[in-house]
């Protein structure tokens, strides 16, 4: 099977489904740092660096033709979802990224892939309801005779150590198609949800500021000194709730929201969701559970399932936000997996 990865970011989706056993073939995003990461991960795939809206159909044939032995066809699209998101809530209207996904119906309609992956946050389908870019998505399918099903999913539940809600859809053109079974959680064999310290326990110490000489991307933000008294008044998964009065923000004095914001993360439960401030110790749950910082983009990275030789390229704050944009590996494995398994039954029935 062959995938083709728009909206790709540095490639989260891409690394799940080449470890579900897809072909990687062709990476689109108009980020520069992501697409040089893309690019040295998935050395054997395309990259077209340019703007979807600036992107004719035609533009992918020499990718799609030159894979054709028949192969069936995976295309994977995870629009920006910054105007869906609840921190943008109220903010979407005007946002030139608001309308990305409509700019994918041209691929779809033009080489009809066997199956499509759709990945983004909740709010993508409660956006103006059957008016919507997710809704005109879905009547695409339906119109093109697609099978298609979509959930909104709890990360943690396919092996993810994060609480986050993505919403997904899977779609086929050769039969009816399910979601795949939760891999942890109440619904599943394994009851334990994957935790924090289990993806980054093994990581050697280093300091706020601090590049580790040997992990590639392990490095931590700086902080004032100020923020380094806040971090270490934390105790484990606790919050600035923990704080003497003599460090608690004129901000909070008088505000008892976003109380995730300077907090530590457990160790031995998933974390937040991370964002593409998720080596911020001021823009989340994002300090580490023991030491005295935020996570660094190594933790983060493995935060989202990457493997240790992912290499992200880019600034400090240019990597932490790609492995922040990215779709979470592990859960892009599961649906990769969940694909292969249906179009090996659909040859069988065929065949039969």
């Amino acid at each position: 099977m062959i995938f083709y990865d728009f909206f790709s970011g540095c490639g989260g989706t891409s690394q799940g489904m080449r470890e579900a056993g897809l072909t990687i073939k062709l990476g689109i995003d108009l980020d520069r740092d992501s697409a040089c990461t893309y690019r040295k991960n998935f050395p054997k795939a395309g990259f077209i660096e340019r703007d979807i809206r600036m992107l004719r159909a035609k533009d992918i044939e020499p990718y799609v033709s030159s894979s054709s032995k028949r192969r069936p066809i995976v295309f994977g699209a995870c629009a920006p979802c910054q105007p869906f998101s609840k921190q943008r809530r109220g903010h979407a209207e005007g946002d030139a990224r608001k309308d990305l996904l409509s700019e994918f119906h041209r691929f779809v309609r033009t080489y009809l892939p066997e199956y499509v992956f759709i990945e983004n946050v909740p709010g993508l389908q409660s956006v103006e309801e059957k008016k919507g870019p997710f809704a005109r998505f879905i009547r695409l399918l339906t119109r093109l005779g697609y099978w298609h099903a979509h959930e909104i999913v709890v990360a943690s539940h396919f092996g993810v150590p994060q609480h986050r809600r993505r919403l997904v859809l899977i779609a086929s053109r050769l039969g009816p198609i399910e979601f795949p079974k939760p891999t942890h959680g109440p619904k599943s064999a394994r009851k334990k949800l994957p935790s924090v310290w289990e993806a980054i326990g093994h990581l050697p110490p280093i300091a706020a500021g601090e590049i580790h000489p040997e992990v590639p991307n392990h490095q931590a933000a700086n902080l004032s000194e100020l923020n380094l008294r806040r971090i270490k008044a934390t105790r484990v998964g606790g919050s600035r709730a923990d704080w003497p009065e003599a460090l608690v923000l004129d901000c909070h004095r008088t505000f008892d929201g976003h109380t995730d914001v300077y907090g530590r993360m457990a160790k031995n439960a998933p974390s937040s969701a991370l964002t593409t401030r998720c080596i911020s110790l001021s823009n989340g749950r994002f300090g580490h559970p023991t030491q005295h910082r935020a996570i660094s983009v190594r933790e983060a990275a493995c935060l989202q399932n990457f493997p240790m030789d992912f290499e992200f390229l880019g600034s400090l704050g240019s990597t932490g936000r790609q492995v922040g944009n990215a779709v979470p590996v592990a859960m892009a494995r599961v649906f990769g997996e969940a694909i292969g398994a249906h179009y090996r039954d659909h040859r069988k029935k065929v065949s039969r």
